[in-house]
């Protein structure tokens, strides 16, 4: 996530806002935390444009 946001220039405040979470949060989740609230990181995700889905195994 780190890299995607630098590459566009934005500061985690301002990355942050246009994901709609908390600047901890992003460095959080930037910095591998195990354990954070997938609506957020689907947000902070959807905002970067990637893609993301899951499947049965």
């Amino acid at each position: 996530m780190r890299a995607v946001r630098e590459r566009r220039d934005f500061s985690q405040q301002e990355f942050a806002d246009l994901a709609g979470v908390g600047r901890r949060f992003l460095s959080e989740l930037e910095n591998g935390k195990p354990t954070l609230e997938l609506g957020k990181v689907l947000k902070v995700t959807n905002a970067a444009g990637i893609v993301l889905f899951a499947r049965e195994r």
